[in-house]
């Protein structure tokens, strides 16, 4: 949207309690007395699509058509257990693309991490995290025409047992993550493995901390990157 990185950071750091506040309204809304209690997740996704408006807004931004540059966005349908792809770019094809939506609803659908927040529900569509699918979209990106692809990931948390049933959730979680990319970091040019130690995924007072090892070791693959761009 135009954004530099510590911009970026900054937007992050602002919302990234509302995204992930967690209120005794969402969760009895999520109830439903049906053959007994029914819970979709322990919150909504809603705040994400709030963040995501009103930082567009400032750029004048709505729809993802709004954006200049070619974009794709993966989300998971669980009506029809098929990735859904958001794009702005109309001559692709092979899936199923949807080309005309608010980028807020976009990246909450993406966004959806199951468990945490209940099922993004959109017309037909009973979104969930895109990440299920597709958490490196190399392939899709280069379908967009781009001449070198460069993905990011993360590392493995360090080796060790696992004794809570939240790590032993993100463990295996990770493990399957590392599976699915395989094929994706073949279709990259290159790749930059980011180590964050142990910082877990919903660690956001570790913000500052992941974002500047994020930043340093992007700075250690410069002249690589600057190699294989050239």
């Amino acid at each position: 949207m135009g954004y530099t990185t510590d911009q970026m950071f900054k937007l992050f750091n602002y919302f990234s309690k509302s995204v992930m506040a967690i209120s005794p309204k969402d969760i009895f809304n999520g109830m439903k007395e049906i053959r007994g209690i029914r819970l979709g997740g322990i919150t909504s996704s809603r705040n994400i699509e709030l963040a995501i408006e009103e930082t567009a807004k400032l750029k004048n931004i709505k729809n993802i058509k709004d954006i200049k540059v070619p974009i794709v966005i993966p989300t998971t349908d669980l009506v029809s257990d098929k990735e859904i792809i958001f794009t702005n770019c109309e001559n692709i094809q092979g899936k199923e693309y949807i080309h005309d939506i608010e980028i807020g609803k976009a990246v909450r659908a993406s966004s959806t991490f199951p468990g945490m927040y209940a099922p993004f529900e959109y017309g037909k569509y009973q979104f969930a995290d895109g990440g299920i699918f597709d958490n490196l979209p190399a392939a899709e990106t280069k379908k967009l025409g781009v001449d070198k692809v460069i993905s990011i990931k993360f590392k493995l948390k360090s080796p060790r047992k696992q004794k809570t049933i939240y790590n032993i959730a993100m463990k295996s979680l990770d493990l399957m993550t590392e599976n699915l990319i395989r094929e994706s970091i073949r279709e990259s040019d290159y790749v930059i493995d980011i180590n964050l130690k142990d910082v877990k995924p919903f660690s956001i007072g570790k913000l500052e901390f992941a974002y500047q090892e994020g930043y340093m070791q992007t700075l250690d693959n410069i002249i690589k990157i600057k190699k294989i761009l050239k």
